[in-house]
């Protein structure tokens, strides 16, 4: 009786029901009867203290039953996270990765919940192994494209180096660097390759693509050396000519001032942020043949001379294309203006040839001739330059 009776505030109530079925053992069949006038009395305290155990363990199961139906709705949650995330629909590595590491996280959580009523324990487990299982098709089915993919780029990737390399020492540059800055930009796009891949392609590619343009940065700090060596032999050419003399003989000075101008065109290019030299050179250029007894049109076309050999100097032809533009329009607006003072002649049909007004207009239209002449001539002479230079690249 007094061990029943510490029994019945046992906390472990599954060792005291067990306890209890021994102590029920030994009362009925090892320690035998006792006295009449005790039996009842001993029996009911028994009955008791068996009665509080029986109801300590039916309490137990039922706290233990209102745990696993707080499990199993935790569960139920947690695959219902796991569903959603399975059904998400990922096209990146970056979010794929992401996931992967909330399923698992959602896999511990659901191992660590703890036990659910039997009846739904199996129901459970399937579900949480079928939303698992989606979840997993799809990740290897994206990782199996993703490596198709990656293999794929590796072979794009690998077609670019071989353009790298076959131009790395082309010295065509007006066509190889557009086409250098086209891989390099393509490269950028392609994607992915495999990690194993990665480093060695990248580092075969760059090599190429870096022996390139560090070829044309060392050709082009030589040629920026000897054009700002140019420039100091102009600025000392351009300070001796503004020094000239003429002698007065319009023969004589035009063969010194042609000298000079051949003497200038044989220094070379100077640095394109120094280029103004150019004009300060033409115009002490005009200020000499002004000093001449020669025409307009004649003093224009010796400058024009050194104008076209400066022009084609230029790297890639666009200045020539772009002069050329500049006089086409200049041109139409001579004939566009000698067409307006023409038909303003109209209005004058009655009037005398003397009339001041009529001769001015006649006055007009010659000097707009003779400048458009000088246009075409000037025309001409850029489209020989232009077929020289395509000559000489041919």
């Amino acid at each position: 009786l007094e061990r029943a009776q510490e029994l019945t505030v046992a906390t472990d109530v599954n060792s005291a029901f067990r306890e209890l079925q021994s102590l029920h053992k030994i009362w009925k069949e090892d320690i035998g009867p006792v006295g009449k006038e005790f039996r009842e009395e001993i029996w009911q305290k028994f009955s008791e203290f068996t009665k509080t155990i029986h109801e300590n363990r039916q309490q137990y199961f039922q706290e233990l039953d209102k745990q696993y139906e707080k499990n199993l709705e935790v569960k139920n949650e947690l695959i219902h996270q796991i569903e959603a995330i399975a059904n998400e629909e990922t096209k990146e590595h970056s979010h794929w990765q992401k996931n992967i590491k909330r399923i698992e996280s959602l896999r511990e959580s659901f191992f660590q919940a703890g036990k659910v009523p039997l009846a739904k324990n199996q129901e459970t487990w399937n579900r949480f192994k079928s939303v698992v299982r989606k979840f997993n098709r799809s990740k290897n089915a994206f990782y199996k494209e993703l490596k198709k993919e990656h293999y794929e780029n590796l072979d794009q990737k690998m077609k670019l180096i071989q353009i790298a390399e076959d131009h790395k020492d082309s010295e065509d540059y007006e066509t190889v660097t557009p086409l250098m800055k086209k891989i390099q930009s393509e490269w950028r796009a392609i994607g992915h390759v495999p990690r194993k891949d990665s480093d060695r392609v990248w580092k075969q590619f760059k090599a190429a693509c870096n022996h390139y343009f560090d070829r044309i940065h060392a050709e082009k700090k030589e040629s920026q050396k000897v054009e700002t060596e140019a420039f100091d032999k102009k600025k000392a050419h351009l300070e001796s000519t503004k020094n000239i003399k003429l002698s007065g003989d319009t023969k004589e000075d035009l063969a010194l001032i042609k000298e000079n101008i051949a003497a200038w065109k044989a220094i070379g290019r100077v640095p394109f942020k120094k280029k103004g030299i150019e004009k300060e050179y033409n115009t002490v250029l005009d200020s000499l043949f002004e000093q001449l007894n020669m025409s307009r049109k004649e003093s224009e076309m010796i400058k024009y001379d050194n104008k076209i050999a400066i022009l084609s100097d230029q790297d890639d032809g666009r200045a020539l294309r772009d002069e050329e533009q500049f006089i086409r329009k200049k041109i139409g607006d001579v004939q566009g203006e000698i067409r307006q003072l023409e038909n303003n002649l109209s209005f004058f049909k009655h009037a005398d040839e003397n009339n001041p007004m009529v001769k001015d207009v006649h006055k007009n239209i010659a000097k707009h001739k003779e400048t458009l002449e000088v246009w075409k001539l000037k025309l001409r002479k850029l489209k020989s330059a232009k077929s020289e230079a395509a000559s000489t690249e041919a």
